[in-house]
């Protein structure tokens, strides 16, 4: 019996020519586009680091005052001890802390300033709130503090809320903004951070 053969007349098909073109464009937009934002994070280095150097003197801040990044500036106010903020999620070299902010009042009817004290390690893997809040307490008196003009750290994504609703002092935050400061503490705060001096006793 004679074997019958089926020819495949099927043409192999061949990529576009223009595809290697436009995969090759693409990815020399996506390399560039990572090239400026490397530039732009250089130049606001830069700019922080001119920022720090040219501030001035210290000057005592007063409400509604003008105030440039990082120029030195003193304060007087009451200390909100009962009312402190512990920012998650802050990592100084490699290991995993929380950025202390205490409020301070200057006068009753004038926005609070947020005072950042600095940073503490987070010990353990659950949260001693009772722990914490002993190793961060302070006073309600008033006091001169000094440092500098700062801001609250900003995250480029932030996942669910960043104060829990109802949750006690200190407050635990993830990346919060000054609305949800105010929300949490029902008062307007001053649209800057006062970043404490280290020699400071609180800081």
């Amino acid at each position: 019996m004679k074997t019958q053969y089926i020819v495949n007349t099927d043409t192999k098909k061949h990529l576009p020519w223009w595809l290697p073109f436009l995969l090759g464009g693409l990815l020399v937009v996506q390399f560039a586009g990572l090239c400026v934002w490397q530039i732009s994070r250089g130049m606001d280095k830069l700019e922080q680091r001119d920022a720090f150097s040219a501030s001035g003197s210290v000057i005592s801040f007063q409400d509604g005052m003008e105030v440039r990044p990082y120029q030195p500036v003193s304060v007087t106010g009451r200390l909100l001890g009962g009312r402190q903020f512990l920012l998650e999620n802050i990592i100084i070299n490699s290991r995993y802390g929380y950025y202390v902010l205490t409020p301070v009042e200057t006068a009753a009817d004038e926005p609070l300033l947020l005072v950042n004290r600095g940073w503490i390690e987070k010990t353990g893997t659950t949260i001693d709130r009772p722990a914490l809040a002993e190793r961060i307490a302070v006073e309600d008196a008033r006091q001169s503090l000094r440092g500098r003009v700062g801001s609250l750290p900003r995250a480029g994504m932030r996942m669910g809320d960043a104060i829990p609703a109802g949750s006690n002092w200190p407050q635990l935050a993830v990346y919060p903004t000054t609305a949800d400061i105010e929300q949490a503490l029902g008062r307007d705060i001053q649209p800057f951070v006062l970043l404490l001096d280290p020699s400071e006793e609180l800081g």
